[in-house]
């Protein structure tokens, strides 16, 4: 008879469960990322199976360069949820999105930039230029651009909007164990329902979509749109700030991996391989036309949940995504969830975004008592919100027309403003 297997000081290989088990424990960790990693391109006009391909694919490419040690599965990212929104004018240029795409790319460069300035010269020379006093009114100032997107939605259809956001936030404040991990794929299942009884879905996409499909189409891909044009440009600078603050955002999502396995993994495989990991995978999936890829939180919870921190279960996760990926018929079943349960997602999801942004300030603890804190945080503010408002500011370079957001405005107003002031 076969020893029971001792789950409290946590399984570090999951061989010992056997493959049926290890399937099992990866499919969950496929399903505790896919309703948030299929909400980004639904919000954005991306593509669903070519995001779910940059998911699997990107996080495996995360694994092999850090040799794989670290149980961290790759999302797609919200934080640029903004600059997708900008550089499309919320959606009404959908032919502007390969060239965010391609900002994506460079922006998953900014990564690896970092990752080497870190070997080089130590984290803590480089990351004094990006304190919570920059980062968060960063974060913040995502949520607030994003919020008019959702009002939007939800007023397509108000009863699903409500039945989406509330059942969101059943889940993730009374919800127990799988429940409370998973709040938007269960609430986006819930809204779909009322959807089905109510008669808001049109099926008439299916029928037409194949079953097997290449997921990456040319036309999309963020590589073709990589030129000297105004658009790439504006583009580019519109999207690599928000790197700035995603890459505070994965510093804090490896920690918090690191403490839930009981492995620094900050140190071992090293800062700078898990952020060259994150950068790579995110210019790759701008390359191919998806978003950027982040640590998911999502994951993190199921680790904390199962007490099974082999790596290897996230990669056949990742082996899953990419797997259903090449399924069209799939895709076409997730773009008939109404603009209505979209909102009422995103309604709650885009104040998180903010919310973060809060609580990165409240566990740094920003001191906004000193007046030099509050003028930084203050000038973030106003120039991500009011110039955004206004479009931006254009300006000419060698001839050619370059816009700045209001976002990228904020975060190199506020990268100065923190160098500067004493």
């Amino acid at each position: 008879m076969s020893n029971p297997i001792d789950y409290s000081q946590g399984i570090y290989d999951a061989k010992k469960l056997g493959t049926p088990r290890m399937l099992i424990l990866g499919a969950q960790h496929m399903f505790a990322m896919f309703g948030a990693t299929v909400l980004v391109p639904l919000l954005t006009g991306l593509s669903v199976s070519t995001t779910l391909l940059c998911a699997g694919l990107g996080t495996l490419l995360f694994h092999i360069i850090c040799k794989g040690k670290v149980p961290a599965f790759l999302g797609s990212s919200f934080a640029y949820l903004g600059g997708f929104a900008i550089v499309s004018n919320d959606g009404a240029n959908p032919e502007n999105l390969p060239y965010a795409c391609a900002a994506v790319a460079f922006s998953g460069l900014l990564y690896v930039l970092v990752s080497g300035l870190i070997s080089v010269f130590g984290i803590r020379r480089i990351m004094r230029f990006f304190p919570p006093v920059v980062t968060g009114p960063i974060i913040i100032s995502i949520g607030l651009i994003l919020a008019p997107s959702a009002i939007n939605n939800c007023q397509s259809n108000w009863l699903l909007a409500f039945v989406a956001l509330a059942a969101v936030i059943v889940c993730n404040i009374w919800g127990k164990g799988m429940v409370k991990i998973l709040p938007i794929l269960i609430g986006v299942l819930v809204s779909y329902a009322v959807a089905l009884v109510t008669g808001a879905v049109d099926f008439a996409a299916i029928g037409e979509a194949s079953w097997i499909g290449f997921p990456i189409h040319k036309e999309a891909m963020g590589l073709f749109a990589i030129d000297g044009s105004e658009k790439f440009i504006s583009a580019l600078f519109t999207i690599m700030p928000i790197a700035i603050a995603t890459m505070m955002e994965h510093i804090g999502d490896i920690a918090a991996i690191s403490a839930t396995t009981g492995r620094n993994y900050i140190r071992d495989p090293g800062l700078n391989r898990t952020l060259m990991g994150d950068g790579l995978a995110t210019a790759m999936a701008g390359l191919l036309g998806g978003p950027a890829n982040t640590t998911y939180g999502e994951n993190t919870g199921v680790l904390a949940l199962t007490k099974i921190y082999d790596p290897l279960v996230i990669r056949i996760a990742a082996v899953f995504a990419c797997i259903l990926s090449f399924c069209p018929k799939f895709e076409a079943i997730i773009n008939t969830i109404p603009s209505g349960i979209i909102g009422g997602i995103s309604f709650v999801l885009y104040g998180m975004i903010s919310a973060i942004g809060v609580r990165n300030v409240v566990e740094n603890q920003v001191d906004f008592t000193n007046s030099r804190n509050l003028i930084i945080a203050a000038v973030i503010l106003v120039c991500a919100l009011g110039f955004n408002s206004v479009g931006g500011i254009t300006f000419g370079i060698g001839g050619v027309s370059v816009t700045l957001s209001g976002l990228a405005i904020a975060a190199l107003a506020g990268i100065l403003l923190n160098a500067i002031l004493p």
